[in-house]
């Protein structure tokens, strides 16, 4: 197998307004989006499943509008992880994973967000439940990747409860801007065959105190060129020894998430042809990032 057919880089998400005319086509419908984004990206992290869980048909269009080699990976909803705490949680879980049946060979994995208010202190018990009961032996070869934002999870005894039940552990870049120039490589346990990275960036810096955006993000505004190079690295190291890489990107990280995206995959020697602004394709020129500010 190639590099590039197990190595899936996508976008956190594919519905933003913000991409209208510097992505997607002007008028192209919103329906269309997803279909016209996988002829440019071969992966996408699905951010919708996280509010509801999706109706067999709109799963069905995601397999249907998507080629052979796409993949998913789509987010455990919220009622689970973040109102249930992992709790009580059979009925909402299995009705999650039937929602998903029709993509079949293209899901990739579920992505369980953990919110940063999960803590071990409280919920070890309630993680180590879901992982044993949960998500072993699951039919249907589903695959799940792990998620921590609490610190206190990042010590080996949790490593290895998820390594023990095949689980990936979440590598993920939240780096400030002020030390973007940083490598995020604190914690990254190696827990299962295959690895889930998510560039997220600065997210204490995406909302003012009112809960809305501060950016727009329609091109690079912060380029990350020390921490590209050195995910470039251990994702090549990674694909080495695993069966698939999933690497999901954030609008937050640089500023553009497509664009980030393509930068990522030059450093990998993969191929990502953006589209131009009148829906073309071709190499997309970073904007002056003041004029991407609101």
């Amino acid at each position: 197998m190639s590099q590039e057919a197990h190595i899936h880089i996508g976008t956190c998400a594919w519905s933003y307004d913000d991409w209208r005319g510097v992505f997607y086509p002007e008028h192209l419908p919103q329906g269309k989006w997803l279909e016209f984004y996988a002829r440019h990206l071969p992966a996408v992290e699905v951010d919708s499943t996280f509010y509801h869980v999706p109706t067999a048909h709109a799963v069905a269009h995601w397999h249907e509008v998507t080629p052979p080699r796409f993949r998913f990976a789509c987010k455990l909803p919220r009622e689970i992880t973040h109102e249930r705490k992992l709790r009580d949680s059979a009925d909402a879980f299995a009705a999650f994973l039937a929602a998903l049946e029709p993509l079949g060979e293209k899901l990739a994995c579920v992505l369980v967000q953990l919110p940063p208010f999960f803590t071990p202190e409280h919920d070890a018990g309630a993680l180590r439940e879901f992982v044993r009961e949960f998500v072993r032996g699951l039919p249907g070869g589903v695959r799940f990747a792990i998620e921590f934002r609490h610190a206190g999870w990042h010590v080996p005894r949790f490593a290895h409860l998820l390594e023990e039940h095949g689980v990936c552990w979440v590598w993920s870049d939240a780096t400030a801007l002020a030390a973007q120039a940083d490598g995020a490589f604190a914690f990254l346990p190696d827990t299962t065959d295959f690895a889930y990275v998510r560039l997220m960036g600065d997210i204490e810096r995406k909302y003012d105190d009112g809960g809305r955006k501060i950016h727009r993000y329609q091109a690079l505004q912060w380029p990350r060129e020390p921490g590209l190079e050195s995910w470039a690295v251990r994702i090549r190291q990674a694909a080495e020894t695993k069966a698939e890489v999933f690497v999901a990107v954030s609008n937050h990280y640089e500023g553009f998430a497509p664009a980030t995206c393509q930068r990522l995959a030059e450093r990998l020697g993969m191929k990502v042809e953006l589209p131009l602004p009148d829906g073309g394709a071709g190499e997309m020129a970073a904007a002056d990032p003041q004029l991407d500010l609101l």
